[in-house]
């Protein structure tokens, strides 16, 4: 047996000097990374959470000494009631945790069975605000003998506010280690064919089970102000991108998908259409059906399920819609789960053999 096909574990353990002490095979560690979540519907949990997430420079670029008056002295102390109460709209209540955490969980784990056949992977999971945190899974993860980690932000179109901050907080953990493990980060795959060929096929899969026929269906992405934007963040051109691929792979005909944007917050101007209002104005041009996707979440959560599911769709059906449906987001299902592994093993390249 020569030196290439050597397993992972020969490589790492021997030949080892007489009398030396046991050494643990090296193991590569894959660690998914979704937004994050509060740990409950209450004030306190909430305000916790969204301390932390608005805190975030990444999130919030405005200069600190003008924004934190506002942080701690408005939205803290107001927000944390409304954004609970619309959490508890949509809490997995059997589990006692947002649907985010519990896909995220269940992400990990079919994950780790894809990759079963890989004795040395050990696959992790971690919010970027909230628990489990990314400091704790990478110290899990480096205690299991990972030497390689390979960081899996799980936004398919890239932004500072998202897929930067998640590499952000892992290296700034990495910082105060003393033996850091050799790390890869997972890039963009707003283009990827797995990924739009996923979205497609649940598109389909919908569609097939409606009663109607939507006239049109609306790509809902989240925002970012426009500031971000005119600075040189690529996320709305992932996102366009994303959704003309997607219309060439269903054969659709322009205009019937349509992309817009979500969850915008404070005074800035955000990246426009707006969805809510152009769900309004659809609904008050005469269209009766539509339905609406978010292709760039990867799991369903509150600002899909609440602000998506719930809210646009009162807004359609009070401004003059009839049919409505919201279109799951690919979650753990089996097209979603192909995605997550094909970015892993082609991440994976030279060091899995």
């Amino acid at each position: 047996m020569n030196a290439l096909t050597k397993t992972v574990a020969e490589r790492s353990t021997g030949p080892l000097p007489e009398g030396h002490p046991p050494v643990k095979a090296a193991k590569i560690g894959v660690l998914l990374v979704n937004l994050g979540t509060p740990d409950g519907t209450d004030f306190k949990p909430m305000r916790r959470y969204l301390k932390e997430f608005l805190s975030d420079k990444r999130v919030i670029e405005w200069p600190r000494i003008a924004w934190y008056p506002i942080l701690y002295g408005i939205v803290l102390n107001t927000r944390p009631k409304k954004s609970g109460a619309a959490y508890a709209e949509i809490w997995n209540t059997e589990r006692n945790e947002s649907p985010l955490r519990t896909f995220t969980r269940a992400q990990g784990e079919k994950l780790a069975v894809r990759l079963a056949g890989h004795g040395e992977v050990v696959v992790d999971w971690a919010m970027r605000y909230g628990r489990p945190s990314i400091a704790e899974r990478a110290d899990y993860l480096m205690e299991k003998g990972c030497d390689r980690i390979l960081v899996f932000p799980l936004y398919p179109q890239y932004s500072a506010s998202t897929t930067a901050t998640v590499n952000d907080k892992f290296f700034e953990h990495m910082m105060a280690q003393r033996w850091m493990p050799a790390v890869r980060t997972v890039p963009a795959y707003h283009d990827e064919p797995v990924y739009i060929d996923a979205l497609a096929r649940s598109i389909e899969s919908h569609l097939a089970t409606l009663d109607f026929e939507p006239e049109h269906v609306i790509a809902s992405y989240h925002g970012i102000p426009q500031s971000y934007f005119r600075k040189g963040d690529p996320y709305h051109c992932h996102c366009q991108k994303t959704s003309r691929l997607l219309n060439e792979r269903l054969g659709w005909p322009k205009g019937r998908l349509v992309t817009t944007f979500q969850s915008r917050f404070g005074p800035e101007e955000w990246l426009q259409p707006y969805t809510d209002k152009t769900v309004e104005k659809l609904a008050k041009e005469g269209v009766k059906s539509i339905a609406v996707l978010n292709p760039g979440f990867v799991s369903d959560c509150l600002e899909t399920l609440e602000e998506i599911a719930g809210e646009a769709g009162e807004i359609f059906h009070e401004a003059g819609g009839e049919n409505f449906s919201h279109i799951p987001c690919l979650n753990d299902s089996d097209p979603g789960m192909d995605v997550i592994e094909a970015m892993v093993r082609r991440e994976l390249r030279g060091w899995l053999d």
